[in-house]
């Protein structure tokens, strides 16, 4: 099984979780852009569903394929966040941010009042930090930041995008990816980099997923937190 088939698995595991009127969570990344479009085909057949999308890319794609999006003055509670994740650790702790939508991500998830994550299987860790840790940053207090980040041993380095220019998010914010080696007390490692003034949000999810669908050769396994 290929890495694209196990996170196609996941996703289409995750709707049988979806119902008829419920409101989404529509997350970002690879898994989640297989969900949203394996969403659409439900759509297209009768499903009622309506979503707020975690990133403007997930948001085109969702509009793409007649999935009602709404907003938070409409829809103030979720039914149900499906979303993915670069690492996922003991008791669901999570790694999230790779894709730059770290912040909307946290803000819908959290507004769900449940939140599944899908994954292939490589994403499992016995430890968080293999994966950088993105911290999303305002652009003027980026020099501050950086030093406070480096004082705390995370060894930030600035998001660019391939041709060299600076990433920005979709709320107009720099991302400091941080090789911090492994986290082994990630509730501590959150409140150290949510001290800092001038960050506006990290990829540490902690005690959010609900539950998660890993995928493998041997199929789908739900691995509560």
């Amino acid at each position: 099984m290929t890495q694209d088939d196990a996170k196609r698995l996941a996703a289409r595991n995750a709707l049988e979780f979806v119902e008829d009127g419920m409101s989404l969570g529509l997350g970002s990344g690879t898994t989640s852009a297989i969900f949203i479009r394996e969403l659409g085909e439900r759509v297209k057949g009768g499903l009622k569903v309506r979503g707020i999308a975690t990133s403007a890319a997930s948001q085109t794609l969702a509009e793409s394929l007649s999935i009602p999006i709404t907003n938070f003055d409409e829809t103030p509670e979720l039914d149900l966040a499906v979303d993915g994740a670069d690492e996922i650790g003991p008791g669901l702790a999570l790694i999230k941010g790779g894709g730059g939508a770290l912040l909307r991500e946290k803000i819908v998830e959290s507004a769900a009042k449940k939140f599944i994550v899908i994954a292939d299987s490589s994403k499992l860790v016995k430890q968080l930090g293999r994966f950088p840790l993105p911290v999303e940053v305002i652009q003027m207090a980026l020099p501050n930041v950086t030093r406070k980040l480096k004082a705390l041993g995370l060894n930030p380095t600035l998001r660019h995008h391939a041709d060299g220019s600076r990433y920005i998010t979709d709320e107009n914010n720099f991302i400091l990816d941080c090789a911090a080696g492994e986290i082994p007390d990630p509730a501590k490692t959150a409140a150290d980099i949510r001290a800092i003034v001038g960050v506006v949000e990290h990829g540490l999810f902690l005690n959010m997923a609900s539950f998660a669908l890993i995928a493998s050769d041997q199929g789908v396994t739900k691995v509560d937190r």
